[in-house]
């Protein structure tokens, strides 16, 4: 359940963000912008309680996608009540008059998949994807919270939820630079705007907050006639009218609320503020207040921020990153809301570097775009950007920007669930002329900059809550009905007995000339063709070589190639509406590529080009290692990022091929020392064709996917020996707890790690141990998070889990947690683990059978994307498994017994474990060591001990 603190416009701007991964923007000729063959069809339909309900058929998976939208946000609270849209949905979650359970837990046992809720300024959705079969399930748990909550709510169920809301807000503002929306908030609007304050409130107005304002709210808000309901997949019209009339069609409408007026409020004159913060650099942030949503303006706006500064060689990135240095990041977009709309320009300015100079170089930047206009071929660069990100982004049915959002928000927003055909239109119209009047339109106005820099974190003092105003609900429109229902609630949830079978695609095997060994899975359901080629490596083969040459190596695979540098590279990947790029894991390496269908031909011999010719320009290593080193910085300001850093090696011990860093970064030295010679001996050992893999996923076929590969890869051979292979070594585990502090002055909290060594992935008993740690903390109603979260509320949550790996898997449990509770949630994390790793609490039967039910039932939607599909078949290439993978791992969750899983859980040694707590040293320390957990060690972000802070009975 996530508080979305500034809305976006959906569909297009999650296509731009799909887009623009690893890629460019370089003036030269481009191609046409693809004609997305692509759509969301829809039907719709209103039952007489003014519940609107739009459907979309979408066969390709056994799933039906259920996304509701009511139109209430932050923006409708009074004051004094800040924060209470988002408080009131986490209290939808904590069951119904006719459901007194957790709302995750009949989904659970359906397998449902992307599960969640959300709120903004403007509304809150809530949103799942179920079995076909669990359809009458889901629409009987949505209907009886929307008609059947108020019984459900009790002074203990707001108090529960008030408090994981208010570590929720704590986590945000732990991070760096946590606080700027807010401030951000409040500098853009004037207090009287409903968009002044932020969507997660303030603690003093949560506190506030009473069962009768929760009532009140409900009772003014949550109603059938202010809520889009969204069917999409394996559904039709006909089914959905009979389905939500039954379920939902007897709820009576509530009063008509009349939508704050479009206040777009632009400055009338420019403003700033610094604020310091425990950050790594200073970070600009410049925003105008422009066009609501739903406008030409907004559409044309974020066509205008793609050019100024979307794209890795966008105009400020060309200026500021590339030419004259004086950033590690740079960016520009526009998010659109219902009100008013922010066109945000944001830069992380190089340390030693004046903030001023960046600032002048922005504006230098916009003035000359305002005054000339951007080219045609910025232009049709960016149309091409949003268009490719569209074709790619409605492959998903549900979950954050999938068809059913795309759909809900433009009819919440516009009233016609096809606006985004008119969005559309407008990025395939616009001209120059065009973009550069709407700059001179907006970005010719007041602007707010806040600059944020290195130093104590600023405390922002809350104003005391209000009493608010009495509310007169008006009385409910008379147009609106009820239908009768023959529902009996009585009887409780619906029992799904069916579900679909699990399907995955064939895979189609073939070798290429070069020695790759080829696999193809086809999917002909959007015009889009994916490819991941797998090599050894990653960042196990950096032993005994720099850390972090691996990681750093694959990422300049798409920093230019063959004759193209950089930003030429960059603009050709554009330009076909292509997106591909290189990384790193643990065990190997891989490159990839998605390519529109249309324009296959060249973006496969630009990946060739990729592969085989990356050029390691000098100039560009050291851009790259200096935003590198930058990152490291950040990523050591992080708590998460910082415990992440630290605990492997001590998981693994000195010279161990995993002791290092799982970001893969290596250190700031480690990056420093890395020469050209480094990089290009690293491609030639690793990126081979020889005993590599090519997976392909998409709209394609052997028949031509196989003459086009060898054709242009054909000839390529790894030069000289192959390396061996990194001998991944068994480590013992310690033979005693220890726990390991982590300083974060002024953090408002702790952030928990709990880790040790267990098999590897490929280990026989691999799928056993994954159900135990499920039941433990890999779901939200495992134990952990039901703890911590749900009866401590210490915590916004609290999880475990085990990544994959060749050697010994690292297993972790977490839970960032509010200071004042780091030692008790410290006490009840070894407790639980304890508890259940010894077998003094193991698994229950219902419990084990609810996570069999969750992972097989979950299946059949778990394979919706291509991009699902391509992960699962690598999983199966790097791991070694049969091709029918999937089906086994399916058979052998099916037949586990509560004894299998508790002996799995027993891999767990509760007296083995490392402790690694990210938090302020004055209000943890001495809480900590009187637990005596273990030894206890003071530990900077870089894992190096303070010699005198070591002794476990300091006082």
């Amino acid at each position: 359940m996530t508080a979305t603190f500034r809305p976006r416009a959906a569909v297009l701007a999650v296509a731009l963000a799909t887009a623009v991964a690893g890629t460019g923007f370089a003036p030269t000729a481009v191609q046409a912008a693809p004609k997305a063959a692509v759509d969301i069809p829809f039907e719709e339909f209103t039952l007489p309680n003014g519940l609107r309900v739009v459907v979309h058929t979408d066969r390709k998976a056994p799933i039906v996608a259920v996304n509701i939208w009511y139109h209430v946000g932050s923006k409708d609270e009074p004051a004094g009540r800040t924060g209470f849209a988002h408080l009131f949905e986490h209290l939808m979650f904590n069951g119904s008059e006719n459901h007194r359970g957790e709302f995750f837990e009949p989904f659970e046992l359906v397998g449902a998949t992307d599960q969640n809720g959300t709120t903004n300024s403007d509304r809150t959705n809530y949103f799942q994807n179920v079995p076909t079969t669990a359809l009458d399930m889901a629409l009987w748990m949505e209907s009886d919270r929307m008609g059947h909550l108020l019984g459900a709510i009790d002074q203990a169920t707001l108090d529960e939820q008030r408090g994981v809301v208010q570590n929720e807000k704590r986590q945000g503002e732990n991070e760096p630079y946590g606080q700027v929306w807010d401030e951000l908030g409040k500098a853009m609007y004037p207090v009287t705007h409903p968009y002044h304050h932020s969507t997660i409130g303030s603690m003093t107005d949560l506190n506030s907050a009473s069962i009768e304002d929760v009532k009140g709210w409900f009772r003014t808000w949550y109603g059938p006639n202010n809520a889009v309901l969204v069917l999409a997949g394996d559904i039709d019209l006909a089914t959905a009218k009979e389905k939500v009339t039954e379920y939902f069609g007897n709820i009576p409408a509530t009063p008509t609320m009349t939508q704050p007026k479009v206040d777009v409020a632009p400055l009338e004159k420019s403003t700033r503020a610094t604020m310091t913060d425990k950050v790594p650099q200073a970070r600009i942030h410049r925003v105008w207040n422009v066009a609501q949503t739903g406008t030409t303006d907004i559409d044309q706006l974020q066509l205008l921020a793609q050019v100024l500064g979307g794209s890795k060689s966008s105009r400020l990135d060309r200026r500021l990153l590339h030419g004259d240095k004086l950033v590690d990041s740079v960016s520009a977009s526009a998010y659109g809301s219902q009100l008013s709309s922010s066109f945000l320009v944001t830069a992380d300015v190089k340390q030693g570097v004046d903030p001023a100079r960046v600032e002048a170089v922005i504006d230098e930047e916009i003035k000359r775009l305002l005054k000339d206009g951007p080219s045609k071929v910025e232009v049709e660069q960016a149309r091409t950007v949003f268009k490719a990100g569209f074709v790619r982004g409605i492959e998903r049915i549900g979950g954050f920007g999938g068809k059913a959002d795309a759909l809900a928000e433009c009819t919440v927003y516009t009233g016609n669930p096809g606006c985004f055909r008119d969005s559309l239109k407008v990025i395939e119209t616009a001209t120059p002329k065009d973009l550069k009047a709407i700059g001179n339109k907006w970005l010719t106005k007041g602007s707010h900059t806040l600059l944020v820099v290195p130093g104590e974190r600023t405390v922002i003092a809350e104003d005391p809550s209000v009493t608010p105003a009495p509310l007169t609900l008006p009385p409910v429109d008379p147009k609106y009905a009820t239908t009768p229902s023959t529902v009996d609630r009585s009887k409780g949830v619906p029992v799904t007995s069916q579900f679909p079978d699990l399907k995955f695609p064939s895979l189609q095997r073939a070798m290429l000339k070069n020695g790759t060994r080829l696999i193809l899975a086809e999917r002909h359901d959007i015009p889009v063709v994916q490819m991941s080629y797998a090599f050894l490596g990653g960042f196990s083969a950096d032993q005994g070589h720099t850390l972090g040459t691996s990681s750093f190596a694959m990422g300049m695979l798409d920093e230019g190639a063959g004759k193209l540098d950089s930003l030429a590279f960059g603009d050709r990947v554009e330009s076909l509406g292509a997106s591909m790029g290189a990384g790193a894991s643990l065990d190997g390496g891989t490159v990839y590529l998605s390519a529109l269908k249309e324009n296959l031909v060249p973006s496969i011999d630009l990946f060739s080009q990729m592969l085989r010719a990356p050029r390691f320009d000098q100039k560009e290593i050291d851009r790259i290692k200096a935003t590198w080193i930058a990152g490291i910085k950040q990523e050591k300001a992080r708590p998460n990022g910082a415990a992440l850093r630290v605990l492997p090696p001590l998981l693994y011990g000195e010279g161990h091929p995993y002791a290092m860093p799982f970001s893969g970064s290596g250190t700031e030295e480690s990056i420093a020392s890395l020469t050209r010679n480094d990089l290009v001996a690293f491609h030639q050992a690793w990126v081979r064709p020889q005993d590599a893999t090519l997976i392909v996923v998409g709209d394609t076929t052997l028949k031509e996917i196989v003459p086009l590969l060898d054709k242009h890869l054909g000839d390529w051979k790894g030069t000289g020996q192959a390396p061996a292979k990194p001998v991944i070594g068994e480590v013992a585990r310690p033979k005693a707890p220890r726990v390991f502090l982590i300083d974060q002055p002024g953090a408002v909290q702790a952030n928990i790690f709990a880790g040790e060594v267990v098999p590897s992935t490929k280990d026989p008993s691999s799928v056993r141990f994954d159900i135990a740690n499920s039941v433990l903390g890999g779901e939200f109603s495992s134990r952990l998070n039901m703890n911590l979260r749900e009866n401590k509320h210490w915590a916004y949550g609290a999880y475990s889990f085990s990544a994959n790996s060749l050697g010994q898997r690292p297993w972790m449990a977490f839970a960032p947690v509010q200071i004042d509770k780091t030692a008790d949630s410290l006490k009840e994390l070894q407790r639980e683990i304890s508890l259940y790793s010894t077998g003094q609490k193991p698994p229950t039967a219902e419990e084990v059978a609810k996570i069999q039910a969750t992972e097989i039932r979950g299946l059949p939607g778990s394979f919706e994307t291509g991009s699902a599909v391509l992960g699962a078949v690598s999983a199966i290439v790097r791991y070694d498994r049969p091709d029918d993978y999937v089906f086994k791992r399916k058979a052998e969750i099916e037949a586990l017994t509560p004894d299998q899983v508790k002996a799995a859980a027993a891999t767990i040694d509760p007296d083995a474990l490392t402790w690694v707590v990210v938090g302020d040293l004055k209000q943890i320390e001495q809480p900590v060591r009187a637990l005596k957990l273990g030894d206890v060690q003071i530990l900077d972000a870089d894992g190096k001990t303070s010699p005198d802070k070591t002794s476990p009975d300091k006082k």
